[in-house]
C-alpha cells in the first residue's frame, strides 16, 4: 500500500488564498499621545490588514505576540462577532497565525489564549502553521470559581473555570530559558512545614568561607571546551543548626543572615560532575574540596563564566539555595518555578476596574500579561497583541517598559484603547501599578489603515490611484506592495537591500531619463522603476526594470474594494 501524505487539519475553504494589497498606516496626529517620539504604535482598522502593513518593517522582529481571539463560543458579544461558522473561523485564524509567524524574532514566543470549544483544533492548526516542534506548552489558566452562585445551576457539563494558553516559539532551538513564572514561600515558614510533615530538608549547611583557590588543571567538557579545577584550602563550613546555637539566633533569623551561602550537596547525574570524578582519579587529588569553572552551553547559565563547588571523593555537587530563592523586603523566599496551571481567580474579582474601562467578556487582568511578559521578554523589547480589546496588553507592556504594537478593528481602538492608554501615561494606579510603582510617562502614536491605493474610475472601466492619496502616500504604497522600506533618499523613494532601489515618477520614462537615473547607481546595484507612461521601444540595461501604474500594480495584489474582473 502506497503511503503518502501529511497529518493535518483540513476544511472547507481551507486552500482558497488571497492576495492582500499590503496597506499603508497613516498617523492621526490629533490621537496620538505623550511622549512625541515614542515608537509605540495603536492601530485602528481589520487585523490582517494591519499584519500585512507591518509586515515588511517588522518581520523578524517581535519578542512576544498575545492574542485573545474570539473564542468562536455561540454567543455573540458586544464588540465582536463571536457566532462564526467553524471553517470561517480556521480559515480567519490561519491566515493572521501566518501573518504573526513571521513577525516573530527567532527567539520570539507567541501565546494564544482560548477556551475548550475550539482549543484541540487550534493546537493542531498552530502545529501546521509553527511546526509540531517549535510547541512549548499548554497553560491552563483559572479565570473563575465555581463554587457558589458563581457556579451556577447544574448541567450535563462541568462549569468552566479554566481557559488555556498555546505557547509556540518561532524556532524552540534558539528559545531561552523564561524568567520564571515563580511561586514564593518565606524560608522559615517552609522549613517548619517540612519538619511538621515529617520531611527531608536538605538546605543545612552554610559555606561561611569558600578559602584559598589555586588552580590545579583543565580538563573538557563533552564539546572539548575547558574545564579550569581548583583545589579550596582552608574552606569554612558549618551547619544553620551550629550558627543558630552559637550566635542565638533562630532558624528563622538564620537562615535570613546567612541564606545566600546556604547549600545541600547531591551526586547528580551530570556528564560535567563524571569528568571531575575521572580528573580527581588521573591526577590523585586528595582535597576535600574543590571548584571548577565553565562557561555552560545549555541551562540558565549558559553563555556566562560559572563557578561548581565539589566535594569529597565522590564529587557531591553543591546546590544553592540561592538558586531558588530570593530575598523580598529584607526575608529570603523559596522560589519555585511555577508549572502549567496558573490561577488567576484572585485577579478577576476587580477586573471591570482595571484600566477603567468596561469591557464585558473578554476582559483578561494585567497580572496575567505581566507574567507573560516578564516571562520572554527584557525590557526594551517589542510586545504585539492584534486582538487588543480594551488594551490590557498595550496597557501592562508600556508599564514594563516595552515597546508594543496593538491593533483593534472596532470602535473600541477609540472608545477603550485610546482611553485607557492615555490613562496609562497619565500614571493610573490600576492593575500592576502600585506593584511596580508605576508613575506614567511615555507615549504612542495612533495609525489608521490607508483606503486601498487603486479604485475603479467613476466614468470608465479602468482603475486609477485613489484620489484621496497624496503623491508621498502613492510612493509608500508603491513600496510596501513590491516589498520595498520606503526612505525617500536623492532618486530612490525606497530600498530592498543595499544594492536594490526603487523610483517612483509621474514623469514620462524614456531612454534619456533612464541614463540620467543610472548615474545614482554604483557597481552591482539595480533599480525598479514605476512610472505612468514610458517609452515603448527602450532598451534596457540588465540592472532596470520598468512597470507601469496602475496597470503592474493589479498583478501584484487583489484590491478588496473593487472587482477586477
Amino acid at each position: 500500500m502506497e503511503k503518502k501524505g501529511k497529518l493535518e487539519l483540513t476544511w472547507v475553504g481551507k486552500y482558497e488564498e488571497q492576495d492582500l494589497e499590503p496597506r499603508i498606516l497613516i498617523e492621526d496626529t490629533s490621537k496620538s499621545y505623550g511622549d512625541v517620539e515614542s515608537e509605540n504604535m495603536l492601530i485602528h482598522g481589520d487585523n490582517l490588514l494591519a499584519l500585512k502593513a507591518l509586515e515588511n518593517d517588522f518581520y523578524g522582529s517581535i519578542k512576544c505576540i498575545y492574542i485573545d481571539p474570539p473564542y468562536n463560543t455561540g454567543a455573540a458579544f458586544e464588540y465582536y462577532d463571536d457566532n462564526l461558522a467553524h471553517s470561517i473561523w480556521l480559515s480567519i485564524m490561519r491566515t493572521r497565525l501566518q501573518l504573526l509567524r513571521n513577525l516573530l524574532s527567532e527567539d520570539g514566543t507567541i501565546w494564544i489564549q482560548i477556551d475548550d470549544e475550539e482549543q484541540a483544533y487550534l493546537k493542531v492548526l498552530c502545529d501546521e502553521v509553527f511546526g509540531r516542534d517549535n510547541f512549548v506548552n499548554m497553560v491552563s489558566v483559572n479565570m473563575k470559581n465555581i463554587a457558589g452562585a458563581s457556579g451556577g445551576g447544574e448541567d450535563k457539563r462541568l462549569k468552566k473555570n479554566c481557559e488555556y494558553i498555546l505557547i509556540y516559539a518561532r524556532d524552540y532551538s534558539m528559545l531561552p530559558l523564561f524568567n520564571g513564572p515563580y511561586t514564593y514561600t518565606e524560608m522559615s515558614e517552609l522549613v517548619q512545614q517540612y519538619l511538621d510533615e515529617g520531611k527531608s530538608w536538605k538546605y543545612t549547611s552554610v559555606l561561611l568561607d569558600a578559602g584559598e583557590k589555586e588552580y590545579i588543571g583543565s580538563t573538557v567538557d563533552g564539546d572539548g571546551n575547558e574545564i579550569k579545577v581548583y583545589r579550596r584550602k582552608n574552606y569554612k563550613s558549618a551547619s544553620v543548626n551550629q550558627l543558630a546555637k552559637k550566635e542565638g539566633l533562630t532558624v528563622k533569623e538564620t537562615y535570613k543572615k546567612y541564606g545566600v551561602n546556604v547549600y545541600r550537596t547531591t551526586n547528580a547525574q551530570t556528564s560535567i560532575r563524571t569528568r571531575i570524578i575521572e580528573f580527581r582519579k588521573e591526577h590523585d587529588i586528595s582535597d576535600e574540596l574543590l571548584s571548577i569553572e565553565y562557561v555552560p552551553r545549555t541551562g540558565k547559565n549558559r553563555g556566562k563564566l560559572y563557578e561548581q563547588f565539589y566535594k569529597d571523593d565522590g564529587c557531591n555537587l553543591f546546590v544553592w539555595l540561592r538558586d531558588t530563592s530570593e530575598i523580598i523586603d529584607g526575608e529570603l523566599y523559596k522560589k519555585d518555578l511555577q508549572g502549567t496551571y496558573w490561577d488567576m481567580n484572585a485577579w478577576m474579582k476587580n477586573l471591570t476596574k482595571e484600566g477603567n474601562v468596561v469591557f464585558p467578556n473578554g476582559k483578561k487582568p494585567e497580572a496575567l500579561l505581566k507574567q507573560i511578559i516578564e516571562m520572554c521578554t527584557s525590557e526594551g523589547d517589542w510586545v504585539l497583541d492584534s486582538f487588543l480589546g480594551s488594551g490590557t496588553t498595550a496597557a501592562t507592556a508600556h508599564k514594563l517598559n516595552r515597546k508594543w504594537i496593538g491593533i483593534e478593528m472596532g470602535e473600541q481602538a477609540y472608545s477603550h484603547c485610546k482611553v485607557r492608554l492615555d490613562n496609562v501615561i497619565n500614571g493610573e494606579q490600576g492593575g500592576i501599578s502600585k506593584e511596580i510603582n508605576w508613575q506614567g510617562g511615555g507615549g504612542y502614536r495612533f495609525y489608521e489603515l490607508a483606503d486601498t491605493l487603486l479604485v475603479r474610475h467613476a466614468k470608465l472601466p479602468i482603475y486609477q490611484i485613489n484620489p484621496a492619496y497624496t503623491w508621498e502616500m502613492t510612493c509608500e504604497a508603491i513600496c510596501k506592495i513590491e516589498g520595498f522600506n520606503y526612505d525617500p533618499n536623492g532618486e530612490f523613494q525606497g530600498y530592498s537591500s543595499e544594492n536594490r532601489f526603487i523610483h517612483i515618477t509621474e514623469e514620462f520614462v524614456n531612454g534619456k531619463y533612464v541614463m540620467g537615473l543610472l548615474k545614482s547607481l554604483g557597481d552591482r546595484q539595480s533599480v525598479l522603476i514605476y512610472c505612468k507612461k514610458y517609452q515603448a521601444d527602450m532598451i534596457l540595461p540588465a540592472n532596470v526594470e520598468i512597470k507601469r501604474i496602475p496597470k503592474d500594480l493589479l498583478e501584484k495584489c487583489s484590491f478588496e474594494s473593487e472587482d477586477k474582473a
